[in-house]
């Protein structure tokens, strides 16, 4: 039985005109895996020459380049040189600060919020509940909510039980007594399997009688699409010319000229192109793996949850924030107003 042509063609210029301000994914999005196929990817890259691969994707990619790199045991067509960029709105991706796209799905967060708060102004007091997307991931709630001014942002990182929800009414509801006319409460979609958002939007609207009355907005598929944030475009364009750029040198390096075939099996050849504090580094993914939660598909350490406390102090509850990494921060809390409209950041 024949196999199907291989849907493959070449991109020129004129093909990728404009899509530097377009959102989505223009060249298409795979979420299967490649194990259970790889004896066929192998052939497909044998018959097209394939003598290099640049993958860019979310969680996924990251889990077929490492599988793909494991395959290269058994199939030589995988001992080529393979980049992998992160683009996701989830921000999950092992190995990266950052990943292509979070930004622009922040900023549609962050303006969501803005318009939802100031559709209550001049109302009565009332506060808002509003789940956000990213699996398990807890950015998009918590930068959101830093950046939009909420009172509360749970999220699967920082567990949290029925005493926390308790506390944290109770704290927005002595605040709604006084000035403070609007109130913003932000949920990961997965932070928790029975907390969910209609439970946490009848526990705010039950405790909150006679003091603020309760609204609930699940953004979905609003944070995804549209057109790219400037820093987005910037941030692709980069990581994309330095990921060419390094193909191009370790084709040049792992040429067999007597072979007449490029071959490369070693770790460095298969790596991960992530933003860490503001550089570009290529990462072997085998040296990734024992940094990520597989089961959670997040990775076991971010640097965000190190902002969490600052959104605690904008929201007037007494903790500490550690101001190490950052003198700028340390300025932003000893000089904050006593009273402002930001006072609502978790």
């Amino acid at each position: 039985m024949l196999s199907s042509p291989p849907q493959i063609r070449e991109i020129k210029w004129a093909d990728v005109g404009g899509w530097t301000g377009q959102g989505g994914s223009l060249l298409g999005t795979k979420r299967t895996l490649p194990a259970k196929h790889v004896e066929k990817i192998a052939e497909q890259m044998r018959m097209n020459n394939i003598n290099a691969l640049l993958i860019v994707g979310g969680f996924e990619a990251f889990e077929s380049l490492l599988q793909l790199y494991e395959a290269r045991t058994t199939y030589e067509e995988f001992c080529i040189p393979m980049c992998m960029l992160p683009a996701t709105i989830s921000n999950n991706v092992p190995g990266t600060d950052l990943s292509i796209g979070a930004d622009t799905a922040l900023n549609a967060i962050v303006e969501t919020c803005d318009r939802i708060k100031q559709s209550a102004s001049g109302t009565k007091r009332r506060v808002f509940i509003i789940e956000t997307m990213g699996g398990y991931c807890g950015y998009l709630a918590s930068v959101g909510g830093l950046a939009a001014g909420a009172d509360a942002a749970y999220i699967y990182e920082e567990p949290f039980d029925i005493k926390d929800l308790q506390a944290n009414v109770e704290h927005l509801t002595e605040k709604m007594k006084t000035s403070i006319q609007r109130g913003l409460v932000l949920r990961n979609e997965n932070c928790n399997e029975n907390y969910t958002t209609d439970f946490i939007y009848q526990l705010y609207s039950e405790e909150g009688k006679g003091v603020f009355d309760s609204r609930k907005n699940v953004l979905g598929h609003m944070q995804q699409g549209g057109a790219p944030s400037p820093f987005d475009r910037n941030f692709g364009t980069k990581i994309s010319a330095k990921a060419m750029q390094w193909v191009t040198k370790k084709l040049t390096e792992t040429f067999r000229h007597d072979e007449g075939r490029v071959f490369a099996n070693t770790e460095d050849s298969c790596c991960l192109l992530g933003m860490r504090r503001r550089a570009l580094v290529f990462q072997p993914v085998v040296q990734l793996k024992d940094e990520t939660d597989f089961v959670h598909r997040i990775p076991k350490e971010q640097w965000w949850l190190k902002l969490r406390p600052l959104m605690k102090i904008l929201a007037k509850y007494k903790t500490s924030y550690d101001v190490s990494d950052s003198g700028q921060l340390e300025h932003v809390i000893r000089n904050r107003p006593k009273e402002s409209d930001a006072s609502v950041a978790m």
